[in-house]
């Protein structure tokens, strides 16, 4: 897959540099009042009223930042969230890696701001488990992850090309729950990221890692075609600075994001998508 780099490096400077309170509070508002409302959505995992909390008061800061009414809609599930944003259906999404590697890719998104830590999972097994060495003798075994298509799940899978030789997968919500579920023998394996792992169990007494992946950037925002490019501008700078961090409090703590966001580009998530391969409904 051969794009461009010549759009992505004019659209980096057109928002490079660190932006500050100003940059937000005073940028124009309500020229576009009359323009169709923008959708903003983020994948169900969590209950609508969890989410009403976590996104509304962002889609309620880009409303005054695009001077244009953005609504935060809930999906209600993940099968309503595949086709939703498949069809194009949300302007603005807040995601996992993977999905915004696709809309990049696919759907003419832009990605505009992100978690600043990258993501890098591990896979581990009970520290007891002298005998499991490679991550392919995990077919047959019984594996605590989330259901796909969470990434750390399609990561692992991404080691078993056979179907029929794959772990059994054993739906487990949670990172914590999974590291629980290894670490009591519930499961032979599981995978979480490894800055959570480090958080469960820092000096390794329960478990050991048996694989540790490449680092790829975190979850992040990205905008689609209904946006202008002078509108993608104005959120990106709005979404990392310092007028952004009261209404995205709640979100950055959920995700333990620090103080800010950070700029994004279509580049980094590059090649991302390709774990989303073999799920229905994407390159089909």
């Amino acid at each position: 897959m051969k794009t461009s780099v010549y759009p992505i490096v004019l659209f980096l400077l057109s928002i490079a540099g660190p932006a500050n309170a100003q940059d937000a509070t005073t940028l124009p508002t309500g020229d576009n009042a009359d323009s169709p409302e923008l959708v903003f959505s983020a994948p169900p995992r969590e209950t609508p009223t969890i989410g009403n909390k976590r996104y509304q008061p962002i889609a309620s800061y880009l409303s005054k930042v695009l001077g244009r009414k953005v609504v935060y809609k809930h999906p209600g599930t993940w099968g309503a969230y595949r086709t939703e944003m498949l069809q194009g259906d949300y302007d603005i999404v807040f995601d996992g890696p993977h999905f915004n590697s696709y809309r990049a890719e696919k759907m003419k998104y832009n990605i505009l701001a992100k978690i600043p830590v990258a993501h890098q999972f591990v896979i581990i097994v009970n520290k007891s488990n002298t005998k499991t060495r490679t991550v392919q003798e995990l077919a047959g075994q019984t594996f605590c992850t989330h259901a796909p298509p969470n990434l750390g799940t399609l990561s692992l899978l991404s080691h078993f090309q056979n179907p029929a030789r794959q772990p059994a997968i054993i739906n487990t919500r949670g990172w914590k729950n999974i590291y629980q579920g290894v670490a009591s023998g519930r499961c032979v394996g599981g995978i979480l990221p490894i800055a959570n792992l480090s958080k469960y169990d820092q000096q390794l007494r329960h478990v050991r890692i048996l694989y540790k992946s490449d680092s790829i950037p975190n979850q992040a925002f990205s905008a689609g075609p209904r946006l202008s490019k002078t509108e993608q501008q104005r959120m990106a700078r709005a979404l990392v600075s310092d007028s952004a961090t009261q209404p995205t409090s709640e979100l950055r703590a959920a995700y333990r994001v620090g103080d800010h966001f950070a700029p994004a580009t279509n580049s980094e998530y590059k090649g991302v998508s390709e774990y989303l391969r073999n799920e229905w409904g994407y390159y089909e």
